[in-house]
């Protein structure tokens, strides 16, 4: 393992494209051969804009570079802002071989790949993920979209960008509670595909805490080599795909509940993925001693692991019938048969959901 850059395909046949990951990628990484057309667009927000922006532009100097900064949040991520990038676009007479890049977290990467699928029925875009959370999940598989008041993500698309750029390098600016927030996706892979990673991160999770580059570099290609490979297999989410979905139904319902303004994405997910572990132990399948594992490697990157106080069995049973994954009035949960191995269910009794949720809310 060493800190040198590697890279990971995205094998989707004539739409594959590379994630390239590594120390300085922003400089090193040749970005304008992704380019064809004259014109750029860069995306961003007024966190990241005067860390980053400068740097990637001082790549572009034989385009048409414009921008857009966008306030900072999740709260933020909605039709009125995705609007600020298509009046730049519109304003900027960017045309059909205009290129998109997305710098900065998921928010940013989620708005720029919509705006990319929607404008003139589709330009091609660059990820640039400054988080650690968008680095190893929502800047790879092209899911794009923008939240509503009643539901995050209800309005999207599925659409693949030319590349993926992450440069570990951003992650020394990044608040400790966002990179905490993203260790909560990354521990994510070792339950769903592959517990030999999740050992891993347990014996190695102070050298990832220490922010270690040889340690990041080899977390973030593990992470993008399994969500890589479930996409390859169902890229619009038809199957496998979903099981990258783990805690996300009962963190969705956390952030709807909080209106996006408390708990940041990465903590949701956390206290999901707990809820969804204590699902499986109900269920018969986890066992109670790897229920524990989960709880305590979580801990250890200072993530909750139960829902908000002020948040009730009901708060979730309501929120969560909103949820993506409800097909046919019918929700569908991913659960954890053991550890490294999970599924999708809608077989479970409400007795077993009550129980759980009951149980969740009150130990919060």
């Amino acid at each position: 393992m060493t800190a040198n850059s590697t890279q990971v395909q995205v094998a989707l046949g004539d739409r594959s494209y590379p994630i390239s990951i590594g120390s300085d990628e922003i400089r090193k990484a040749d970005i304008a051969r992704y380019i064809s057309g004259k014109k750029v667009l860069i995306v961003t927000n007024e966190t990241i804009a005067p860390l980053y922006l400068e740097l990637l532009e001082g790549q572009l100097a034989d385009k048409q570079v414009d921008r857009v900064i966008l306030a900072d949040g999740e709260q933020h991520k909605n039709l009125d802002t995705l609007n600020l990038i298509f009046d730049q676009l519109i304003a900027g007479h960017h045309d059909r071989k205009t290129t998109l890049i997305a710098l900065g977290g998921g928010v940013v990467g989620d708005m720029t790949g919509f705006a990319a699928a929607c404008y003139q029925r589709g330009v091609p875009f660059i990820q640039i993920p400054t988080t650690l959370l968008a680095q190893v999940d929502s800047s790879v598989g092209g899911k794009t979209a923008v939240n509503h008041a009643m539901g995050k993500n209800m309005i999207g698309a599925f659409y693949q960008p030319q590349a993926v750029i992450i440069d570990t390098d951003t992650l020394s600016t990044l608040p400790d509670r966002e990179f905490h927030a993203g260790l909560a996706e990354v521990i994510k892979y070792g339950l769903i595909i592959d517990a030999d990673f999740f050992h891993w991160l347990e014996n190695n999770i102070d050298l990832l805490l220490q922010r270690d580059k040889a340690a990041l570099v080899y977390a973030i290609e593990l992470s993008c080599v399994s969500k890589a490979r479930i996409v390859a297999e169902d890229e619009t989410e038809q199957g496998i795909r979903a099981i990258l979905n783990l805690g996300h139904t009962f963190g969705h319902a956390i952030e709807t509940f909080q209106q996006y303004k408390q708990w940041i994405h990465g903590e949701a997910v956390a206290a999901g993925m707990v809820m969804a572990a204590e699902l499986s132990v109900i269920r018969g399948d986890l066992s109670a001693a790897d229920l524990q594992r989960t709880k305590q490697l979580l801990q250890r990157c200072s993530l909750p692991v139960a829902p908000p106080a002020d948040m009730k069995a009901e708060d979730f049973d309501r929120l969560m019938l909103r949820d993506k994954k409800v097909l046919d009035g019918q929700l569908r949960l991913v659960v954890l048969k053991s550890l490294g191995e999970a599924c999708v269910t809608d077989q479970f009794s409400t007795d077993h959901l009550y129980q759980l949720l009951s149980r969740a809310c009150s130990a919060s």
